[in-house]
């Protein structure tokens, strides 16, 4: 069931916002009150104490003019606490009353200093009465404490609006956000659900913010990695039966033809079906070469190899061949270039890219082979001057099974550059091909480079 749109992890989601938002708002809202409070406080107690040292300066004029406080007019002085609506007490030395009003009298005033007291609700100020730097008595005035509710009360009702209106902000935000990060989620889960079904095509659409758009992204990759793997299966299944059924047929036609006595057993007609089976025989140990090459990975032995030697040794097996076969070599690996292999994969890979020169090129070409370093990564490059590939058939000539129109009379299984692909990526390197009808073809390997044994770090 979802509210508001939202799902289980929605209205988690919801909630946590919102006791965020409540709590934030709850806080700063007492905060402002209790800050309100207290600099109201403080300007009163400054204000107070202002008026409360004006008495004092107006009684000291007083008492200088009079010379005591039996004869001192005090007018002025307690015209200032009516302007202020605060009693008013003036005590000399001894803590005798001299002058009051409101009968606001009480406590014994030492005159040691200024300060704020209060008393059954109310607030005393009082300050002392110098005369010529010497301390004749003390003024102090009593206020009521209504002056600052209505300030307070003014503050609580804005900051109780305020409160209100940023909480209805901070939920809708929060809803909105929520939503946000629900909807992708939902997406790529609804998206699974349909692929988990057997719907190929089910992707995580719409816009996703931040990570979830790169899990939204990463998600849609690995649906397509997976539908493209199911179709590699099925066209890797399709293929398969397709290179099988001709040597099968053959042997097939062939041995009902010697079972029914339709022909003798001559030595011509069994060697025929012998190739044919050593036809099967080649398809099966390169599917399985293929096999074990995929999961190289597990079983390699890495060590410092000079990539330069390893296409030495390749050249030097296959040279043979390849000029049996009419071809010009033209060695040109002069090294070193160090690189962190297996020696006998590699040399693997190198013999199948000579081997596919000698299959497909004509008497006469060149082959040629170069090793170099190239930011620091080794480059072994096989090219040839032989006929080329047409330029829709190149982006394939790394697929299992795959051969072109031009090799339906070569011998093979179209295998062999499916094995350098496997055997490089699992190097951590990179192969690819360059190629034009009539101009050859060029493989290169580049292979991460390493130091050569015995070079320690500078």
């Amino acid at each position: 069931m979802r509210i508001l749109g939202l799902g289980s992890l929605g209205r988690r989601l919801l909630l946590a916002f919102a006791l965020v938002a409540v709590s934030s708002v709850l806080v700063l809202s007492v905060a402002a009150l209790v800050g309100v409070d207290r600099g109201v406080q403080v300007t009163q107690q400054a204000d107070r104490q202002q008026i409360a040292d004006s008495a004092a300066a107006a009684a000291a004029d007083a008492y200088r003019s009079a010379g005591d406080w039996a004869t001192a007019e005090l007018g002025r002085t307690l015209a200032i606490g009516d302007a202020a609506s605060a009693g008013l007490t003036v005590v000399d030395m001894t803590g005798t009353p001299v002058q009051s009003r409101d009968g606001m009298m009480g406590g014994n005033a030492d005159g040691q200093g200024m300060g704020m007291g209060s008393a059954m609700g109310q607030t005393v100020a009082s300050a002392p009465v110098m005369v010529d730097g010497a301390q004749v008595g003390t003024v102090r005035m009593t206020f009521g404490m209504m002056a600052g509710t209505t300030v307070f009360d003014v503050t609580w009702s804005w900051i109780a609006v305020a409160a209100v209106v940023a909480l209805v902000i901070a939920l809708g935000a929060s809803w909105f956000v929520t939503r946000l990060l629900v909807r992708p989620i939902r997406a790529m889960t609804d998206a699974a659900r349909s692929f988990t079904t057997g719907d190929r095509q089910a992707r995580a659409t719409g816009p996703a913010p931040g990570e979830l758009g790169e899990l939204a992204s990463a998600f849609n990759g690995m649906a397509d990695a997976v539908v493209r793997s199911d179709r590699d299966r099925r066209t890797l299944t399709a293929d398969v039966a397709h290179e099988l059924r001709t040597p099968l047929a053959a042997l097939q036609a062939g041995l009902e033809e010697l079972r029914d006595g339709l022909v003798e057993p001559t030595p011509e007609n069994l060697a025929g079906l012998h190739d044919q089976s050593l036809r099967l025989g080649r398809i099966v140990a390169d599917l399985a070469e293929l096999s074990a090459v995929e999961t190289a990975g597990l079983s390699l032995h890495l060590a410092a190899v000079d990539l330069a030697q390893v296409a030495r040794a390749a050249l030097s097996e296959w040279e043979p061949r390849l000029r049996a076969a009419g071809l010009t070599v033209i060695a040109e690996p002069v090294g070193p270039a160090w690189v962190r292999a297996d020696a006998d994969r590699m040399h693997q890979a190198v013999g199948n890219l000579l081997a596919n020169t000698a299959r497909y090129c004509r008497p006469g070409d060149y082959v040629t082979v170069t090793v170099a370093i190239d930011d620091g990564r080794a480059v072994l490059t096989v090219g040839d001057t032989g006929p080329g590939i047409a330029a829709d058939e190149l982006p394939h000539i790394f697929d299992r099974l795959w051969r072109g129109r031009e090799a339906t009379h070569v011998s093979g299984s179209g295998i062999g550059l499916a094995l350098v692909r496997e055997l490089v990526i699992g190097h951590g390197g990179t192969v690819d091909a360059t190629s034009a009808p009539g101009t050859g073809t060029g493989i290169t390997i580049r292979l991460p480079g390493t130091r050569a044994p015995g070079i320690g770090a500078r």
